[in-house]
């Protein structure tokens, strides 16, 4: 038995079960037995691969991204560039490569890191250690304790890893899907609250008797707080994930594990654990701090719109046969319509002015 799964059963014994979000809390951040602490999950080695170490264009182009909107929003100097989850630094630090063509960007960046990962938190500071300059990097717990300050906000499969609750429709109302264990074989299990009245958000319509929804007040809040810093500051922040463009029912919380499908209640605190990204609730929640939302687009269209084609084939110009293949391979998955270019989206929020690259 692992120490979480310890901690975990010592913890219903005392409160009951918990949430589906308590579960997802404690599995992912647990300060001595949770999955992002202690390790690095990234890679063939690891459990799951991200866009940005599938190819530096994915980086390269978001981090062009960033300048051009900045030079938009009048060249604010100094403004704060905030990566939410850096994973090893790698995005960070393509796209500050990519940034060094737009005159005046770099030396006005101040870069944030919003990482719990100690082990992850150590990864970039390999990766960046040349390309930010002295006092280079800040690390923060949270996007509270970033700066004030004008703010060209990345958050690239972090909102993804953020807990959700789970409700479940049936005969006698609402009910919240909760998480218990089994005395008999020790196993956690799924079990289901009293009924309740209705939803503690709004959820899509109709939903069937057995449905599940997924509500993500942490996603929520996170957005809410990055709309009313772009509103009062200025300048703009790009989401990417993986998710539905629209509210809908079904349960999509899941677990990796060696870059394999896992049981999410199996071996807490040892397999990813993630769930699809409602980008209609994020739009809501950032709007409600007063900012325009553009979007979401799938990634793919995002991608080309941005240049990925011609980045691939400028690479390709001093590339070796192999090297070729691979960087169209690259464009293929991050872009193509049966891999990642439509599953996952983008979403970009501003203060004011036109829809930013990517979006019109």
């Amino acid at each position: 038995m692992s120490g979480l799964a310890e901690h975990l059963r010592r913890r219903i014994a005392l409160e009951g079960p918990l949430t589906v979000a308590a579960y997802m809390t404690e599995a992912l951040c647990h300060p001595r037995f949770g999955y992002y602490v202690g390790r690095d999950p990234l890679g063939t080695a690891g459990d799951f691969t991200t866009a940005p170490e599938i190819s530096q264009m994915f980086g390269e182009l978001i981090g062009l991204w960033c300048g051009v909107v900045w030079q938009a929003a009048g060249r604010p100097d100094p403004v704060n560039l905030v990566e939410l989850g850096p994973g090893r630094g790698t995005l960070m630090a393509d796209a500050l490569r990519a940034a060094a063509g737009v005159p005046g960007f770099r030396s006005a960046l101040r870069v944030h890191l919003v990482e719990i990962s100690p082990a992850l938190r150590e990864r970039q500071r390999e990766a960046l250690a040349a390309a930010v300059p002295d006092p280079g990097p800040a690390w923060h717990d949270g996007l509270e304790t970033v700066p004030e300050g004008p703010l060209l906000l990345i958050a690239n499969e972090f909102f993804d890893a953020l807990p959700v609750r789970q409700f479940q429709r049936t005969e006698a109302g609402w009910c919240e899907r909760l998480v218990d264990w089994d005395p008999a074989t020790g196993d956690f299990r799924f079990v289901l609250s009293p009924p309740a009245g209705r939803l503690p958000a709004a959820g899509p319509p109709d939903v069937p008797v057995g449905g599940i929804v997924e509500v993500c007040p942490a996603g929520s809040g996170v957005a809410r707080a990055i709309g009313a810093r772009v509103v009062a500051s200025g300048v703009g922040a790009l989401i990417v994930d993986y998710g539905y463009a629209r509210s809908a029912a079904g349960e999509t919380l899941q677990a990796v594990r060696g870059h394999r499908y896992h049981p999410p209640l199996a071996d807490p605190g040892e397999a990813d654990l993630t769930a699809h990204v409602n980008f209609q609730a994020l739009a809501a929640a950032a709007s409600e701090a007063g900012a325009i939302c553009h979007g979401p687009v799938d990634q793919g269209d995002f991608l080309e719109r941005l240049g990925l084609s011609a980045r691939a084939a400028a690479l390709a110009t001093s590339a070796t046969e192999r090297q070729a293949a691979d960087i169209e391979s690259a464009r293929r998955r991050l872009a193509g319509g049966d891999q990642m270019g439509t599953l996952f989206k983008a979403l970009a929020i501003t203060g004011a002015g036109a829809p930013p690259p990517g979006f019109d």
